[in-house]
C-alpha cells in the first residue's frame, strides 16, 4: 500500500466516502505524494508516452498549422504562443524549429505554459530556455491578447465526478474503505438538474462523467480569443458526449487498477468534447475530427517521407512506426481526437474542415 493510500484512507475514516474528482486531485497533484509532483512521468522509463515523445513529426506538423492559422488571421504582431501541460516541452521546441523560417512569428510569438509538476518546469525550462518561456499555474494568468494555444493530453488529467443513472435520478460514484482498502462505492441518487439532459440519451445503470474544472479553463481561453482572435487546439482521447466508465490508470505502460497504487500510477478519463464545445461558446467549434486526419491534411506524411530520406535498418522501421502510431485509425489516429475553436469570423482552422 502507497503512502498516499494510507492518508486517503486516513481522511475517508475521518470525514466520510470522497468524489472521484477528490480522489483524482489527491494522487496526481498532493503536495508530497502526488504523482505529478514527485517525477517525470513521460518516456520509456515513465509511465506513459505521448504523442510529442513518439516523433518530432507531431510538433512540426501541428506547428506548421498553427503558423498557417497565424498568417490566415492577420499575422498579429504581438500573440500569446501557450500550451497547457507542455511534458518536457518537446512539442513546443519542434514546433518553434518548424516555424524559424517564417518571417515574423518567433518574433511575435511569447511563449507560456501551464505547468503544475516541478520535475517538469525544469524539463521545460531547459529545452526551451531560448524562447524565454513563462510559466503559470492557471490559464487566468495568460495575457490578454491574440492566444494561440495548444492543448495535447491536458484534458484527460482534470479530474472527473461519474454518475450512474437510477431512475430519473443519479447516484454518485464514490471511494470508500472496505476490509481496510479503497474501494468503489454509491450517493444515494438525486436528481441533478445539471444532467437533466442526459435524460434523454442514457438509460438505467448507465454512468455519465462530468468535469467541472474544464469548463472555466476553457471559458478563460475562449473569452481571450473572442476579444482578441487566435486559435485553441484541443487534442485527447475521447468523443462527443460522455458515457461509461472511463476512468483508467497507467503504470509502466501497463493498465493498472486506478485504487491499488495512489501516487505512483497516471489517473485519466475521456475526454467530454460537447462539453468543451457548449463552454467555448460564442467562439465556433469545428467538427469533431480524428488526430490522424488533421496530421494527414496538415502534410505529415510529405513530412514523414522527407525525414525517411537517409534512414536505413532499424531507424527506417522506427521511424515508419511512430508515423503509423500517429495517424493509423487503429492506433492513436483514430482514438485520439482535435477540436479547434476559433471566433465566428476567423477563417476555419488549418486542417479541419470548413
Amino acid at each position: 500500500m502507497t503512502p498516499l493510500a494510507n492518508a486517503i484512507l486516513r481522511q475517508i475514516r475521518a470525514q466520510g466516502p470522497i468524489t472521484v474528482a477528490e480522489y483524482m486531485t489527491l494522487c496526481l497533484l498532493h503536495p508530497e505524494h502526488g504523482y505529478y509532483t514527485q517525477r517525470d512521468p513521460l518516456g520509456v522509463d515513465g509511465d506513459f508516452t505521448t504523442a510529442p515523445e513518439i516523433s518530432q513529426m507531431f510538433g512540426e506538423i501541428l506547428g506548421i498549422g498553427l503558423a498557417q492559422a497565424w498568417l490566415d488571421q492577420g499575422e498579429p504582431t504581438r500573440f500569446t504562443l501557450a500550451e497547457l501541460g507542455p511534458g518536457r516541452g518537446t512539442l513546443m521546441a519542434d514546433l518553434m524549429r518548424a516555424t524559424a523560417r517564417l518571417p515574423g512569428f518567433a518574433a511575435a510569438a511569447e511563449m507560456h505554459l501551464i505547468e503544475a509538476s516541478p520535475a517538469l518546469r525544469a524539463a521545460q525550462a531547459d529545452r526551451l530556455a531560448q524562447y524565454a518561456p513563462r510559466w503559470h499555474e492557471h490559464v487566468e494568468a495568460l495575457p490578454d491578447q491574440p492566444l494561440f494555444l495548444i492543448a495535447n493530453e491536458f484534458f484527460d488529467a482534470l479530474p472527473i465526478r461519474q454518475f450512474l443513472r437510477q431512475g430519473d435520478a443519479w447516484a454518485e460514484r464514490m471511494i470508500c474503505e472496505q476490509d481496510g482498502k479503497l474501494a468503489f462505492g454509491l450517493s444515494p441518487p438525486a436528481p441533478l438538474a445539471a444532467l437533466a439532459h442526459r435524460l434523454e440519451d442514457t438509460d438505467e445503470g448507465q454512468m455519465v462523467e462530468t468535469c467541472a474544472p474544464a469548463i472555466p479553463i476553457i471559458e478563460s481561453i475562449s473569452a481571450r480569443i473572442a476579444r482578441h482572435g487566435g486559435l485553441a487546439w484541443i487534442i485527447d482521447y475521447g468523443d462527443w458526449r460522455s458515457r461509461g466508465d472511463t476512468l483508467q490508470a497507467l503504470r509502466a505502460h501497463r493498465p493498472a487498477d486506478p485504487l491499488d497504487t495512489p501516487g505512483a500510477a497516471d489517473l485519466t478519463a475521456h475526454v467530454d468534447f460537447e462539453a468543451i464545445a457548449r463552454a467555448a461558446h460564442p467562439l465556433r467549434a469545428t467538427r469533431l475530427t480524428p488526430q490522424g486526419v488533421v496530421l494527414e491534411r496538415l502534410g505529415i506524411t510529405a513530412r514523414a517521407q522527407s525525414l525517411a530520406h537517409g534512414l536505413a535498418g532499424s531507424a527506417l522501421d522506427s521511424h515508419i512506426a511512430a508515423h503509423r502510431r500517429l495517424t493509423h485509425p487503429q492506433e492513436m489516429g483514430q482514438l485520439f481526437k482535435m477540436l479547434g475553436l476559433t471566433r465566428d469570423d476567423a477563417p476555419t482552422p488549418p486542417g479541419f474542415d470548413a
